[in-house]
């Protein structure tokens, strides 16, 4: 078990602000009556992570994006309630070694031995949806950062609420971008991994596919675990696709693009789920180019004050050069999805309390269903309806593509939507 606690600085700070672009410092709240003393207390907030096993990697960035926001809130004072209290928040995690076994036992543990205040979710919507599953049956609320599975979001549950654009979205827009750029494209591979989250997303994608006009000549699934590609990819070459779409997760969408290159696979557009938008895939070199990927957030997204108002919701935390300044200031690398999902979760969390103006798990619960604003992450609004309460339904995916600069370095460039472009989409050479 690791245990982080972070210790607050004066409530002076309450009221920093950070500049006039709508973007705040985490923390404040509702100001006291002056009459009122103030009383400081600990918000335990419970959670797992992949610090070990298939998930280490983006769990990691997820969490560090957790800690930032707990950081942030910290050195603002805390989060101040309408009652004058003021909630420091405390974080409590365990590794969860990626294993859904784990999760279950070690959210058992913190609800009712660690006895948290609030829950935030582990990473992969596998784990999520353990956690789920024992979070419900306990009765307690959680903010998920890192599940897009639709089907979890689908058990009419009453007290869990996905940040995450679900996986139904992710690779619609690829589709979109693929025959922008080309729409002389006919022939599409899938290759997706055998979990409920690329499922989820496959089960979409498919049929958009073929609403499109394209032929779907390969649908194969590959079982978690896989490092041997070529049978797969023996597949794609005797099919002859224009385009590849599919993946689903860092470990086996970094190879599966690796032995993709390596095979000669001349596919003219490729889009994997989960792998490209992460800083480190450009450790497989050129195989990395050219490859698009679906991201939740990107460092370039263009959410401000200024779109909050055009969407008539408010702008809350801070803006997306403030969030990526303060984690390279913090961890000396980018930000990736995760790690802006991460946050998030926390910006939610918070602003639910702020609105509750308590930590009463019911008036968090309506707090949290009458969310609908802006963040640096994008918009975030939850679904009311009986069975797919608590499902994200205004967060848009962007998607990224690795391209070579002038310097002949790799970077990822947001491709899509066209509107908030860094550079126009390429195909694969």
């Amino acid at each position: 078990m690791r245990s982080i606690r972070f210790v607050g600085l004066t409530l002076v700070l309450v009221g920093l602000v950070a500049s006039a672009c709508g973007g705040t410092t985490p923390g404040g709240g509702a100001s006291a009556a002056p009459s009122q003393a103030t009383v400081t207390k600990d918000l335990i907030i419970g959670f797992t992570a992949s610090q070990t096993g298939a998930q280490n990697v983006t769990s990691k960035r997820q969490t560090d994006g957790i800690q930032l926001w707990v950081d942030d809130v910290t050195k603002a004072g805390g989060i101040k309630l309408k009652d004058g209290s003021v909630l420091m928040p405390k974080v409590k995690f365990y590794d969860d070694e990626s294993k859904t076994d784990r999760v279950q036992a070690l959210y058992t543990k913190l609800i009712n031995d660690d006895k948290v205040d609030f829950l935030l979710s582990p990473y992969s919507s596998g784990l999520v949806k353990a956690a789920a599953v024992v979070t419900e049956q306990n009765g307690r609320l959680m903010v998920t950062a890192g599940g897009a599975d639709d089907v979890t979001m689908e058990q009419g549950f009453k007290g869990v609420y996905q940040v995450y654009a679900p996986g139904s979205k992710y690779l619609i827009g690829a589709i979109d971008l693929m025959l922008k750029l080309d729409p002389t494209i006919k022939k599409v591979a899938i290759v997706n991994e055998k979990d409920s989250f690329s499922a989820s997303v496959v089960a979409a994608a498919n049929p958009y596919a073929k609403s499109k006009g394209l032929d779907v000549v390969v649908a194969e699934g590959y079982d978690t675990g896989t490092t041997d590609f070529n049978p797969f990819i023996n597949k794609i070459q005797a099919a002859s696709p224009d385009a590849i779409i599919g993946g689903g997760h860092f470990e086996d969408g970094t190879t599966f693009a690796k032995q993709l290159f390596e095979k000669r696979v001349n596919a003219r557009f490729v889009a994997l789920l989960v792998a490209p938008p992460e800083p480190t895939f450009k450790d497989i070199g050129d195989a990395a180019q050219f490859i698009v990927g679906p991201s939740q957030w990107e460092p370039a997204a263009k959410y401000s004050a200024e779109t909050a108002k055009a969407a008539n919701v408010p702008y809350f935390g801070p803006t997306p050069k403030e969030f990526t300044d303060r984690y390279v200031a913090k961890y000396s690398s980018q930000p990736s999805y995760q790690s802006a999902g991460g946050y998030a979760a926390g910006l939610v969390l918070q602003k639910a309390l702020e609105d509750a103006g308590s930590n009463d798990p019911a008036k968090m619960q309506s707090a949290l269903d009458k969310i609908d604003l802006m963040l640096f992450y994008g918009r975030v609004k939850f679904s009311l309806d009986a069975k797919t309460h608590g499902k994200q339904i205004a967060h848009d995916m962007v998607y990224v593509q690795w391209q070579k600069g002038s310097d002949g370095k790799l970077a990822t460039q947001l491709v899509w939507p066209s509107d908030a472009a860094t550079a126009q989409a390429q195909l694969r050479k």
